[in-house]
């Protein structure tokens, strides 16, 4: 167990100074993922002259909690991990006493925690813009978001590395990142809140993981109705399905890893 904390320390805090040498690049990253914001704008517009549900600034708000969850779950990992297996790199992994996923999982965890500090300040920089949406979540509110949040990181990672398995067959396993990430975009809650979506086709979306991944967690935050049960189950069903598909990948990946003489 002792062995077992000291490798993540040793790799948590290696990777963490590695982000903090990106500081202006995690900044920009930051405002990349501000795409919420500007959908924002939008749908208080259109809720100012429209029937939607939901009063503009609970479209503020929905939004900005979007944000703070795409700030806290964006996943890179197809990216890195193609690299690794294309060019040869992931071979002195394999000869380390450590699962390669660990890396990946302490340089994900780390660009969080240097991340945090510039997430907090556009979100200050909000609320000083837009007084109105400034709110308080119940504290009862706020510990599910930060589960569900923590699983829909989880999930978000299970999935993109499961994708990622690919390169072991194909050089372009991200392609397959970039047709997902369509469905993703609108189904997940980004563009728009489920609430939005026909009622038969919510239904049918609650089933997949993409709501889960955005909108579970960001109506936990603002306190839109959800149903707990469900969502949390199917999260972690979704989770272990993937977590399985992945091992198995990874056993055949191998394989054919060394076939190629790696």
């Amino acid at each position: 167990m002792n062995s077992t904390f000291r490798k993540a320390r040793v790799l948590l805090t290696s990777y963490y100074a590695h982000m903090l040498e990106y500081r202006a690049e995690l900044f920009l990253w930051a405002l990349s993922g501000s795409l919420p914001l500007i959908l924002m704008g939008v749908w208080t517009q259109a809720a100012q002259s429209g029937q939607f549900g939901l009063a503009p600034v609970d479209f503020a708000r929905y939004f900005l909690a979007v944000f703070l969850i795409r700030q806290f779950t964006v996943v890179w990992v197809i990216w890195e991990f193609e690299k690794e297996v294309v060019e040869g790199r992931l071979s002195p992994k394999l000869l380390q006493p450590l699962d390669p996923v660990w890396h990946h999982v302490a340089s994900h965890l780390s660009e969080r925690l240097a991340r945090l500090p510039f997430a907090l300040f556009l979100i200050a920089l909000f609320f000083i813009l837009y007084p109105q949406a400034f709110w308080i979540p119940r504290l009862g509110n706020f510990f599910l978001f930060v589960v569900a949040l923590n699983l829909a990181f989880v999930l978000r990672f299970i999935i993109q590395y499961t994708f990622a398995l690919f390169a072991f067959w194909t050089e372009r396993a991200n392609a397959i990142e970039n047709f997902w990430f369509l469905f993703f975009l609108f189904f997940s809650g980004m563009i728009a809140p489920l609430e939005m979506f026909p009622p038969t086709l919510q239904k049918i979306l609650l089933w997949t993981p993409f709501p889960y991944l955005i909108h579970f967690p960001a109506s936990l935050l603002i306190g839109l109705p959800v149903n707990l049960v469900q969502g949390f189950l199917v999260t972690l069903g979704w989770s272990v399905l993937f977590f399985i598909l992945n091992r198995w990948l990874w056993r055949q990946g191998l394989k054919q890893y060394s076939g190629m003489g790696a």
